[in-house]
């Protein structure tokens, strides 16, 4: 197979440098290819629009996820049927990094044992993006 790897591309409606800061912060993601909307070749922003993110890599842990801003005359998504999943190699981890995630969000499903063996629980973070984590007990 010639797929090399998937990862999430999260739009946001002009928050979104907001978020990679708070990703930052809450999960340790690192920023990477940060450009803004007044780099991009035959794009011609205006004034209040000029800083809005085209597009930025975050990484965190092996993942990367990707974030941008939606284009100023676009609506961004408001609902969704997609989670980023987080899967954890550590319970306090999780835990820790859940409680960072929730902040200012709301939890959809706490975290609990799990019937398939799992921590696991849910979240919608304050940008609107739903979260999954997962901690396999051993």
């Amino acid at each position: 197979m010639t797929i090399k790897s998937l990862n999430p591309y999260i739009n946001f409606n002009g928050n979104a440098a907001q978020a990679i800061k708070f990703y930052e912060q809450a999960l340790g993601a690192v920023s990477e290819r940060v450009m803004h909307f007044d780099q991009a070749p035959g794009m011609e922003p205006s004034p209040e629009n000029k800083q809005r993110i085209l597009h930025c890599q975050l990484t965190i842990g092996s993942a990367v996820l990707m974030v941008s801003d939606s284009m100023p005359n676009q609506q961004g998504p408001t609902d969704s049927n997609m989670h980023v999943v987080l899967h954890f190699s550590d319970e306090a981890d999780l835990n820790a990094r859940f409680a960072a995630l929730s902040e200012g969000g709301k939890v959809s499903f706490p975290v609990h044992d799990a019937f398939w063996g799992a921590k696991f629980g849910m979240l919608v973070d304050k940008f609107g993006v739903p979260w999954m984590v997962i901690y396999e007990k051993s």
